[in-house]
C-alpha cells in the first residue's frame, strides 16, 4: 500500500484518527507513506511511529534533507519536519536511504527514497517508497530523481521477490518520468531494469485518480482526480512470486465526516510463492 498523508494540514489530529481507522480496516502488510510529519525536538512524536504503535507494525522513516518550504507552509514553525516512512508487519532485515538530486536552476526540496528489506514469508522482499518533486514544470527534476531512484533500486533489489517501489510520484502514468522508471516504454533508467505499473492490472471500471479527491476543483490536470500515486513491481519470478493479482484505490472517503488525506491510497495484492504461471498467446 502507498499513501500520501497530507502532512500537518487541515485538522491533522482528526485526520490521523481517520487514517488509522482506514488502515485498521485494510490491514496492509507493508505500507509506504509520504508527507509524514515528525516533531523535531528530542523525543518528538512521529506520525509513522504513532500509527505503527497502534497497528502493531515495525516502522522506519527518512527525513527530507531540506525542510524550509514545509516550515514556511506551516507558518514558519521549524519544530515539525517532513519525510517518508515504511510500516511493515514483517521485521526489517536492512534499511537504507538515498537523497534524490535537484538539477541546477531548480529549488531543492530535499526529496529522499527509503529502502527496507523485509523478512517476508518465502524470503526477503525489497520494498521502497519515495515522494518526488511537485509542480507542473518539474518533469525535468522528476526525471533526474527517477534515474537516481532506479539506481538505488538496482543496488538493493536482491532476493527471491521482485522489488516493490511505492510513492507519490507527482506524475501521471503517461509522463516522461513514469515511462523512464518503468523502463518498458522507453530506454530504462538502469539497463535491463523493468518495473511494472500495478495500475495496469486494475479493473478499468474502478476509479484510479488519487489526487485531489477531497476538493475536485483543485485538480491540476483536468476535470478528474490525477493518478499520481503508484505501486511499481519488478517482473515476477518463475514461481509467479510478486505477480500483481489486484490493485485498487482506498482511503477515498470520509471517516466520521473527516477526509483522511487529500490523496487516496493505492492497495495492491501480490502473489506469494506458488506454481509457475503458464501463459500463451495466439
Amino acid at each position: 500500500m502507498t499513501w500520501n498523508l497530507w502532512w500537518r494540514f487541515a485538522g491533522w489530529r482528526e485526520r490521523r484518527e481517520a487514517i488509522l481507522h482506514t488502515l485498521q480496516a485494510e490491514r496492509p502488510d507493508v505500507l509506504g507513506v509520504q508527507e509524514v510529519w515528525a516533531d523535531s525536538g528530542p523525543g518528538g512524536e512521529n506520525l509513522a511511529g504513532w500509527l505503527a504503535e497502534r497497528l502493531g507494525m515495525h516502522w522506519t522513516w527518512s527525513r527530507a534533507t531540506a525542510q524550509e518550504r514545509w516550515h514556511a507552509r506551516n507558518g514558519g514553525d521549524t519544530g515539525v519536519d517532513v519525510g517518508v516512512a515504511v510500516l511493515s508487519r514483517y521485521p526489517f532485515l536492512a534499511v537504507a536511504e538515498r537523497a534524490l538530486p535537484t538539477p541546477p536552476g531548480h529549488r531543492d526540496d530535499g526529496k529522499t527514497a527509503l529502502h527496507t528489506l523485509l523478512d517476508a514469508p518465502g524470503g526477503p522482499l525489497p520494498f521502497f517508497t519515495t515522494h518526488l518533486d511537485s509542480g507542473l514544470a518539474a518533469s525535468e527534476v522528476r526525471c533526474a530523481q527517477v534515474r537516481e531512484l532506479a539506481a538505488f533500486v538496482a543496488e538493493h533489489a536482491r532476493g527471491p521477490y521482485p522489488p516493490v517501489v511505492t510513492g507519490d510520484f507527482n506524475a501521471e502514468p503517461d509522463f516522461d518520468e513514469m515511462r523512464l522508471i518503468r523502463g518498458y516504454q522507453t530506454a530504462p533508467a538502469v539497463p535491463g531494469q523493468v518495473l511494472l505499473d500495478a495500475w495496469r492490472f486494475a479493473d478499468p471500471a474502478l476509479p484510479q485518480g488519487t489526487w485531489d479527491i477531497r476538493t475536485p476543483e483543485a485538480v491540476n490536470f483536468g476535470g478528474r482526480p490525477s493518478c499520481v500515486d503508484h505501486i511499481l513491481v519488478g517482473p515476477p519470478g518463475p514461481d509467479s512470486r510478486g505477480w500483481v493479482r489486484t490493485v485498487r484505490r482506498t482511503g477515498d472517503r470520509p471517516v466520521a465526516g473527516v477526509w483522511p488525506s487529500d490523496h487516496a491510497a493505492v492497495l495492491a495484492e501480490l502473489s506469494p510463492p506458488g506454481p509457475s504461471l503458464r501463459l500463451s498467446g495466439a
